[in-house]
């Protein structure tokens, strides 16, 4: 067990410097406005593809998606194929729909559905708070697991990340971010193979002792059901279905991912892009799954090495087992999933705050130039504030906290997602019962989570669900009843719903 070199923290401090080099690169031509938010239309479609990827994986799920594997069985792993549900979902009904709106943003369609730009401000307004918080949790986490690993300070490796994400979402745009999320998504799924092939070649039997292993208990429990009668409890099925919901839920109307649509209006690019996505991300997650049942079956017959707690037991073995070297690049990887989601965070809460929130309620219009100073400038405070929070959350004691404000957070994108859907499936729906549905879904989800609401526990991966047949059960009478009461007669503007205007 040789743990973490000087050989291993001189390659990850050169890969540091090239991901800072290619952010860079990447920014030398002078972005502002349109091309500063959605590129400057040269980027590639599998470029965009894998940064979508790469922000979805974020170093939660790197250490975590093992832990699951190593410490029980494979049930987390049907969450993955809620893509199979996610994908068509939004290849069929939302991507024309934004294509056809040439959208800025997420909450963009919001105001041109339902003609409200109170709706727009809303939105993005919900999903800054939910993206600063969640990339504070993300520079914390995985700068914590290194710092115990490496010896680093980890306060100096929360500031070196959260700088170098700032300094090329700063400059460069949508275009850098898009270009390092590519390369640091390349370089977790090379690195996460190579480790695969690495701990099976160190196990006696190889794949076949894994698969023995899964045979025996390690795949399902008798405890885990394919399908409970009662859909809100935990179950293959319940976890296929309701993680394609979160999943649409974010592909629908978090903007850090829509943003990535908004690169092109070619359909047909916007739909490689998303079964490439979902391939990436299915493969990932099953490497990351054999890598858990391969640890256990190789520490049946090898010491634990330390740290070998369930989230950092992948973390351990990078750093006690694999080559002098090796250590280095893929704990730069566990980095690299971070700064993905960090320099994608920084950008897409940017142009929020700029687009939907600045600009809807500036008297005056904005011009290109004032709408990207802005945008750099709330990159660069936002970055800041989040690496003080960082700072705070990796020098206190914030379990608690931290469990709090997921629960809490993960239920944002699926209140969003049933605004969505309310006004793409459905031509009667109006601003007013979009709030009316927007205040009852928030208020029923947070009574599911917090106070019991419906007498028992309910599965975190039935809330999109929830929040999606509460927006329409209350937003379809409402906005009936107050047209009814006001004498509108409107129709949705043109493309913006799935049915032919």
């Amino acid at each position: 067990m040789q743990g973490f070199t000087k050989i291993d923290l001189i390659i990850l401090i050169l890969y540091l410097a090239a991901v800072l080099f290619a952010g860079l690169h990447f920014s030398k031509k002078e972005m502002q406005g349109k091309e500063f938010f959605k590129g400057d239309g040269t980027i590639p479609w599998w470029v965009t593809s894998v940064s979508i990827f790469a922000t979805l994986l974020s170093p939660i799920s790197f250490l975590s998606l093992a832990g699951n594997s190593y410490n029980g069985t494979w049930i987390m792993w049907f969450a993955q194929l809620g893509m199979l549900v996610a994908i068509p979902i939004t290849i069929k009904f939302f991507l024309p729909i934004y294509s056809s709106l040439d959208i800025d943003t997420a909450y963009h369609y919001l105001e041109i559905r339902f003609n409200s730009k109170g709706l727009r401000v809303l939105g993005a307004v919900m999903f800054i708070v939910y993206q600063i918080g969640r990339m504070s949790i993300i520079m914390y986490l995985p700068s914590m697991v290194l710092a115990e690993l490496t010896g680093i300070n980890v306060n100096i490796l929360i500031i070196v990340m959260g700088i170098i994400a700032i300094i090329y979402s700063y400059t460069g745009g949508l275009k850098s971010v898009l270009w390092t999320d590519f390369i640091q998504g390349s370089v977790l799924l090379i690195g996460v193979t190579f480790a695969l092939i690495f701990l099976v070649s160190r196990i006696n039997g190889g794949f076949g002792a894994v698969f023995d292993a899964l045979g025996n208990g390690k795949f399902l429990s008798p405890e885990e059901p394919i399908f409970n009668i009662n859909i809100l409890k935990n179950s293959v099925f319940l976890l296929i279905v309701g993680a394609g919901f979160n999943t649409c839920s974010s592909y629908i109307s978090s903007q850090d991912i829509v943003q990535r649509f908004t690169t092109t209006t070619d359909v047909k690019k916007l739909n490689k892009m998303m079964l490439t996505n979902g391939l990436l991300s299915i493969f990932i997650a099953t490497v990351f799954y054999l890598i858990g049942t391969g640890l256990y079956v190789f520490y049946q017959s090898n010491p634990l090495p330390p740290a070998a707690n369930r989230d950092q037991i992948f973390a351990s073995f990078i750093a006690f087992e694999l080559p002098v070297g090796i250590t280095g690049l893929l704990l730069a990887a566990i980095y690299a999933a971070a700064q993905s989601t960090l320099s994608t965070g920084l950008n897409s809460v940017a142009t929020s705050w700029t687009l939907d929130i600045q600009e809807r309620l500036s008297k005056k219009d904005m011009s290109f130039k004032l709408q990207t100073r802005i945008a750099q400038f709330v990159s660069l405070g936002v970055g800041i504030f989040a690496i003080i929070v960082s700072i705070l959350l990796a020098n206190g004691g914030i379990d608690s906290a931290y469990e709090w404000f997921n629960g809490f957070m993960g239920l944002v994108l699926g209140i969003l997602a049933g605004t969505f859907v309310l006004g793409c499936f459905t031509k009667i729906a109006n601003s007013i019962g979009a709030y009316a549905a927007f205040i009852v879904a928030s208020a029923v989800i947070i009574g599911v989570k917090y106070f019991n609401l419906f007498g028992t526990d309910v599965s975190i991966w039935s809330y999109s669900i929830i929040t999606i047949a509460i927006s329409l059960i209350v937003g379809i009478p409402v906005s009936y009843i107050s047209r009814k009461v006001t004498g509108d007669t409107s129709t949705p503007p043109s493309h913006s719903t799935v049915y032919k205007n």
